[in-house]
């Protein structure tokens, strides 16, 4: 099949080529791979019919990775905005996150310092030092460095009971807000939301003593 002496097999990676280059042109990951995994198809295509096997394995592989991804990306998007809606909960962090063990009286970080991760309390118990309030296993602590001026930590957070401690940097978290700013929107008023209890549970405490 010829047109004006370009065979259907270029029209295939021209089409390709020119989706190839869009991906450049994207700023969020969802339409990147979108468009990706749409180039990889013309140019598997213009690949086989050039009889280019190399190229066309290449870009078969690159089919089901892409794929992969976007489907990671918006699992992350449909689990972010479950939990912004509903009950704070933020497992959807763990795929990302280190974990290690911490011993009673153990404490991971001191009102003051310099903050770079926050973390997910998996199991045991941990308090914060200056305000006395105990965070319980399954709940974020050390996320507001991240927006606190100077990224300095607010409290000191200590490990009452021997237990399991998961982490994720600060840059994990801007990694993937650039990715996706709808996770950048909905991690905010996870923030927020978190920030607001706080003070709720720090208000219930000082009326007590």
């Amino acid at each position: 099949m010829d047109y004006h002496g370009i065979g259907f097999a270029d029209i295939l990676g021209i089409i390709g080529a020119a989706l190839y280059l869009g991906t450049y042109a994207t700023k969020t990951m969802v339409p990147l791979r979108i468009m990706g995994i749409a180039s990889n198809f013309f140019l598997v295509g213009y690949a086989f019919l050039h009889s280019s096997f190399p190229t066309f394995f290449l870009y078969l592989v690159l089919i089901p990775l892409n794929s992969l991804r976007l489907y990671q990306m918006l699992d992350l998007i449909k689990k972010v905005e479950a939990a912004a809606g509903g009950d704070l909960n933020m497992d959807w962090l763990k795929p990302y996150m280190h974990k290690r063990a911490c011993k009673a009286g153990e404490v991971l970080f001191r009102k003051g310092d310099q903050a770079n991760e926050m973390f997910y309390t998996a199991r045991g118990r941990f308090r914060l030092i200056e305000s006395g309030i105990e965070i319980p296993p399954g709940r974020v602590v050390g996320e507001l460095g991240l927006l606190s001026p100077g990224n300095q930590r607010t409290q000191s957070l200590e490990c009452v009971e021997a237990g399991e401690i998961m982490s994720i940097g600060y840059e994990k978290v801007k990694e993937l807000y650039y990715q996706n700013p709808r996770f950048g929107f909905f991690f905010l008023r996870l923030t927020s939301e978190r920030l607001m209890q706080n003070i709720g549970r720090l208000e219930q405490e000082l009326a007590r003593r």
